[in-house]
């Protein structure tokens, strides 16, 4: 009969360990989101899946903060982050860094995450936008593409928490090795 892993059976690292520890070569860019407990889901998920590192640009409120922490339990210690005042210069560094830029947003032409190409590029980073209006429409073109999540029912999106954990999950398996 199966049993509930204790701690110690999942032998999980520790904050030392994880930043030590070789990273997905992804990045997640948050555009404006406006809840600390999201943003403390997307540090939590982020750890999870250990992606490289957050940017928190906007209105995005920044660790410490007690409603971050609430939702991230301790994984903003672990994930690495910065803040950037506007997304666009965010973007624009990371694409001088060499990312491959995707928004993660209903556009014309968005690729549907199910379908994504086996190669996205060697470093990639996701833009999620605010709780209400979605990524920016003018970071649009500062993007390499952008990649919409198949939904069937009456809504129209998902909680960028949500999201986060499908893209960031379907990402891992393209990007880890």
């Amino acid at each position: 009969m199966a049993h509930k892993l204790s701690m110690d059976e999942l032998h999980r690292i520790s904050v030392e360990e994880f930043r030590a520890a070789e990273k997905l070569p992804l990045t997640v860019v948050l555009d404006n989101v406006r809840s600390q407990n999201n943003i403390g889901s997307v540090f939590r998920t982020s750890d999870a899946f250990r992606v490289e590192r957050i940017c928190l640009c906007g209105i995005c409120s920044t660790p410490p903060h007690r409603d971050i922490h609430k939702t991230a339990l301790g994984a903003e210690e672990s994930v690495a982050w910065s803040y950037h005042e506007e997304t666009a210069d965010c973007l624009q560094a990371l694409k001088q860094q060499g990312y491959r830029i995707y928004a993660v947003e209903q556009v014309d032409d968005s690729m549907k995450l199910d379908a994504l190409p086996e190669r996205l590029g060697e470093r990639v980073a996701v833009v999620f936008g605010n709780e209400v209006e979605g990524v920016q429409e003018e970071l649009l073109p500062l993007c390499d593409g952008s990649i919409e999540i198949p939904q069937q029912g009456t809504k129209h999106s998902l909680n960028i928490s949500c999201a986060a954990a499908i893209v960031l999950w379907e990402l891992w398996q393209r990007l880890h090795d």
